[in-house]
């Protein structure tokens, strides 16, 4: 029964009570009716909602993945990506990128509007060709310091040694890839990690010391700061320049024996690998006692197998990005070589990318490493894991 209804019956009975007759006198007084208790039951229905898990997201691509996944597919554009130009200008440059070089190298004769002129510096360049490149200079400090009146000017690596820490070193390294990276620059042909103390003017202040663990320990901290600044070091000049006998900008020049490398020269490149990784530039010097002893380093296949195995004292296994040391402007290589010559030999010996300054005959270049490649000369699966560290290497650059 409704409740309403209830209570509606339960007044009427109430009434017809009050004007019934009255019973007899001994008749017991009437008595309230008893007491109507009512209960309200609520059910209450729980409706479950079932939610379709949500999908987890794939995770992010690995700098090796992106990296394999940007390496050209065209042959052609793969061979060119082995190549570090010099550049005059924008136009200069704009042409060569769009041949499909991996990167650029400002020169001192460069126009310095590359890094300061806005719609021809280097943010239009990457604007205009679409895909990342490297951008490279020689910037040490002291005497090899392009376009300081642009990027600044700072003491040479022998004055830091001689006047500043480790720590403090690695603070003036970052300062100068701050201003690098501002204006462009990607990668920092520095710190140099020759051995001083044999009277070399080509080497000279250039050096940290004459002693190979200080060089490692300051070579270590300039990259360091360059690193995090967002500018790719560079160690050079392996398997070391300090003794050699002459400068290979002149002419050919010859190292002590590779035994007598093992415990100076090369010991400045270990420890420098060991305290942080960064790329390799070979130098030009021949070595008595590595491959056959008389080709230039950075054409001998001998240079970059010491280096990749780490088959030295206190060496270890290196897989980094390694580059030649200039291919145009040093007689150690023009006196024999052309450029697409010196090229093809570079990358056929291992070189990763293949630096010249000039900038000149890069068609022929590349023709000439193509022709290598058909003819069995250069291995293809080697130029292959070549281009992959060259597209890691601008993963690792944030491009």
């Amino acid at each position: 029964m409704h409740l309403r209804r209830l209570f509606s019956v339960l007044a009427l009975g109430g009434a017809l009570s009050a004007c019934a007759p009255a019973g007899p006198a001994d008749a017991p007084p009437a008595t309230s009716a008893a007491p109507v208790t009512t209960t309200t039951t609520t059910t209450t229905t729980t409706q479950t909602v079932t939610h379709e898990p949500r999908p987890t997201p794939p995770p992010a691509p690995s700098p090796e993945q992106v990296a394999a996944s940007r390496v050209p597919a065209d042959e052609r554009a793969r061979v060119a990506s082995l190549m570090m130009v010099g550049v005059t200008d924008y136009d200069d440059a704009l042409w060569k990128l769009h041949q499909g070089v991996g990167g650029i190298f400002i020169p001192s004769w460069a126009d310095p509007g590359l890094l300061t002129e806005p719609g021809r510096d280097v943010a239009a360049l990457r604007a205009a060709v679409g895909r990342p490149f490297a951008v490279a200079i020689d910037f040490e400090g002291g005497r090899v310091q392009r376009h300081s009146q642009v990027l600044g000017s700072y003491p040479s690596a022998g004055e830091m040694a001689a006047t500043m820490d480790p720590a403090q070193v690695e603070e003036l390294a970052h300062t100068i890839g701050q201003s690098l990276r501002h204006h462009g620059v990607t990668v920092d042909f520095a710190p140099v990690l020759d051995v001083g103390g044999a009277g070399l003017d080509v080497v000279g202040d250039r050096a940290f010391s004459a002693d190979p663990v200080v060089v490692a320990e300051y070579g270590a901290a300039f990259a360091r700061g360059l690193e995090r600044a967002g500018v790719r070091p560079v160690y050079k000049h392996f398997p070391g320049h300090g003794q050699a006998s002459g400068d290979s900008h002149l002419g050919e020049v010859v190292t002590p024996p590779l035994q007598a490398l093992a415990g100076h020269d090369l010991a400045a490149f270990a420890g420098a690998l060991e305290r942080h990784q960064a790329p390799v530039m070979v130098g030009h010097m021949v070595v008595p006692g590595l491959g056959d002893g008389l080709t230039p380093s950075s054409l001998n296949p001998a240079a970059y197998r010491l280096l990749r195995s780490g088959d030295y004292p206190d060496g270890h296994p290196f897989g980094g990005l390694t580059y030649t040391d200039d291919l145009s402007g040093m007689k150690a290589i023009t006196d024999t070589m052309s450029v697409p010559q010196a090229v093809t030999a570079a990358i056929g010996a291992g070189a990763d990318q293949a630096l010249w300054s000039s900038g000149t005959d890069i068609i022929p270049a590349i023709d000439a490493v193509q022709h290598a490649l058909a003819s069995g000369a250069i291995d293809r699966a080697a130029l292959d894991d070549a281009a992959f560290r060259v597209q890691l290497q601008l993963v690792h650059s944030g491009l």
